[in-house]
């Protein structure tokens, strides 16, 4: 099954650290129904926070975890407690930033992330949602309300679809797994009824989602939320690049990089 790539992986993990950190000790299980994830991925994510910190690594300049009992703890390391001193481009830029991560699965609306960027605006002396807007594709916003409160309830949906390939509108019924961003666009992440398997719909394709009674239980190996996912009988192709070609890589789905150079080897976006 297609991973998420390392940038879907980090914005993940920059949602999901704070959401613990305020929380005492939340629920392997709260945190995987929240976020979308199974445990072994949550663990390979907490495992990358032992790597996190500064120079010179010391116990005091990194992020610590506990795991215990089925529970999880996140304390910051003690350079968070310190007070930063940024330019008025680099808080705008900082504010731009967390407005985007705002908007990924799970994050929390009201928690120490939301906290904190009002402050950042207030010192900026701007309005924070009047100040910036971080705008990911244009959506309806009943649409968007409705697959979110879909998603959150486990409730099926009705939507009315542009199949832009096939230049066709379609109604089907859908079970949503996860609605998210990705290359600039919103996406929803379900298993459609009409085909009798999963796919990804651009959010701004659905004219219309009606909200239905029946629920659902979403399956344990559902997929993790991608733009595109290979499947087994789809043509594999081998781009020789130059090292100026290396943003590919990052821009387009693939399941393996080689050559030369300190990124070699390294899997991109899956």
């Amino acid at each position: 099954m297609p991973r998420l790539g390392a940038d879907e992986r980090l914005q993940r993990l920059l949602a999901l650290v704070p959401w613990v950190a305020a929380r005492d000790g939340p629920t392997l299980d709260e945190v995987c129904d929240r976020f979308g994830l199974t445990e072994s991925e949550l663990v390979a994510d907490l495992d990358r926070l032992f790597m996190c910190g500064l120079y010179p690594y010391t116990p005091d300049q990194l992020i610590e975890v506990d795991v215990a009992e089925g529970r999880v703890w996140i304390r910051y390391a003690e350079y968070f407690a310190l007070p930063l001193r940024l330019t008025p481009a680099e808080g705008l830029t900082l504010l731009a930033a967390g407005k985007a991560l705002q908007a990924f699965p799970g994050a929390d609306p009201a928690g120490p992330l939301a906290r904190g960027l009002d402050k950042l605006a207030a010192a900026l002396g701007v309005s924070g949602d009047e100040a910036i807007e971080v705008a990911l594709g244009s959506v309806a916003e009943p649409v968007m309300v409705v697959l979110k409160r879909a998603v959150e309830e486990r409730r099926q949906v009705e939507i009315e679809y542009y199949a832009f390939g096939r230049d066709e509108v379609t109604r089907r019924v859908v079970d949503p797994y996860a609605v998210y961003s990705a290359s600039g666009q919103w996406y929803l992440s379900a298993y459609c009824h009409a085909v009798d398997d999963d796919r990804v719909f651009r959010v701004d394709r659905v004219r219309e989602a009606l909200l239905l009674e029946s629920s659902f239980e979403p399956p344990a190996d559902r997929p993790v939320p991608a733009v595109y996912q290979a499947r087994p009988g789809d043509e594999r192709v081998v781009l020789e690049l130059q090292p100026g070609g290396r943003w590919v890589a990052e821009q387009y789905p693939l399941e393996a990089r080689h050559g030369q150079g300190p990124h070699a080897g390294h899997a991109g976006r899956e």
